[in-house]
């Protein structure tokens, strides 16, 4: 047994009333309003007390409230000697109350004193004033029924001890309920932080594909105006711009909608994008619905892919590859045959684009991979479904 089990204080929890329920505290109140009422009746009814000695019982009462507080005050604090004052004055009480022959408030004030110690102070301290209580009400109050005497002070330091691990055992419950409340609340604005990095990536991603779009075209028109081009080609590319403003305002809605769990299916989104592109699509195993965050990451990627071919590679084709794996999903998207544009990114996918559908699939625990290859770029995406 360590030396801390004698040493220790009870958990403030424990000398609380927390955890308690409100009917266990209601209920403490009324058995101690009737011990009181009934060591009160008992002493009135047992001497004929003159004005004098009404006084003195009435100071008394008002004393053991009061004495009765700051003890339960310095054990919550810890203060080791208030706290023993406080009990010798107890048991002070008791022994003049009981020359006084007044022997039940005796009674009464060995067996709370003995109890309280138990219950409230560390045990190195409350096993010899508990000792030192009982045995006083054995030597003076009962000394002749030696048996019973002998029962009670034992039940009485036990009852003790067992209030005292009731309550070590309600604070110990007390605190887990709390330290969950607490892991749930962290769980919850963890999901609520990892929900808002979703959002701000889906946004991202659907803004960056829509408006990089329509600076293509908005830039190829600059450039027709500024060498006299012809105002058809100007105006073509204007239309195009607006087409893609709207596009991206519907993409807008339907990440929302993602983000609501409606989605489409990733098949019917492809053949929607390589139509309006002219790709093709080849769709290889078994079609399946795939989780939201891996269905958005096949989609989003699919359109970053798209944006970078018109963007460094005008005029190229486009072949999409949707590969449905045992327990993942492979996207590839190839372009070939188009005028490669010197615009910076390396080969490695140095482009913001490509960093953003690197992050997204590492997130969901896949990989990307892009690079080129002999007749063009391929970037091609594995994400657990």
């Amino acid at each position: 047994m360590s030396l801390s089990f004698w040493t220790d204080w009870p958990s403030r929890e424990a000398l609380t009333r927390a955890g308690r329920p409100p009917q266990n505290r209601v209920l403490r109140l009324v058995v101690r309003l009737i011990i009181a009422g009934a060591v009160m009746f008992s002493a009135v009814a047992q001497h004929e007390l003159t004005g004098w000695a009404s006084l003195w019982l009435a100071t008394g009462a008002v004393a053991a409230i009061v004495a009765t507080w700051g003890f339960f005050r310095m054990t919550l604090e810890n203060r080791l000697w208030p706290s023993v004052a406080l009990l010798c004055l107890f048991l002070g009480g008791a022994m003049a109350a009981h020359v006084t022959g007044v022997n039940v408030v005796s009674v009464v004030l060995w067996y709370a004193s003995a109890v309280a110690a138990m219950e409230r102070l560390p045990l190195a301290v409350a096993v010899p004033f508990t000792t030192a209580a009982l045995g006083a009400y054995a030597l003076l109050a009962s000394p002749d029924n030696w048996l019973t005497t002998t029962l009670t002070t034992v039940g009485l330091g036990l009852v003790g001890y067992v209030i005292r691990q009731d309550a070590e055992a309600r604070a110990n419950t007390h605190r887990l309920l709390v330290q969950e409340r607490a892991a749930r609340a962290a769980e919850a604005e963890t999901a609520a932080l990892r929900e808002r990095g979703r959002i701000a990536r889906e946004i991202h991603d659907v803004l960056a594909h829509s408006l990089s779009a329509q600076m293509v075209h908005l830039e190829a028109a600059r450039l027709l105006i500024e060498r006299g081009g012809e105002r058809d080609e100007v105006l073509e590319r204007v239309v195009a711009a607006r087409r893609m403003a709207r596009e991206g305002l519907a993409e807008t809605r339907q990440a929302l909608s993602a983000l609501r769990g409606e989605l489409s299916p990733v098949e019917e989104f492809l053949r929607e994008l390589v139509d309006c592109e002219g790709a093709r699509l080849q769709v290889q195993g078994e079609s399946r619905a795939l989780p939201a965050e891996a269905g958005l990451a096949v989609r989003r990627v699919a359109q970053e892919a798209m944006t970078n071919a018109r963007k460094h590679a005008p005029g190229a084709k486009v072949a999409i590859r949707l590969d449905y794996g045992a327990e993942e999903v492979e996207l590839e998207v190839r372009d070939f045959g188009g005028r490669p544009v010197d615009n910076g990114l390396s080969a490695s996918g140095s482009g913001y684009g490509l960093l953003g559908m690197r992050e997204r699939a590492e997130l969901l625990g896949g990989t990307l991979e892009a690079g080129p290859v002999e007749e063009g770029f391929v970037v091609r995406l594995r994400v657990p479904a």
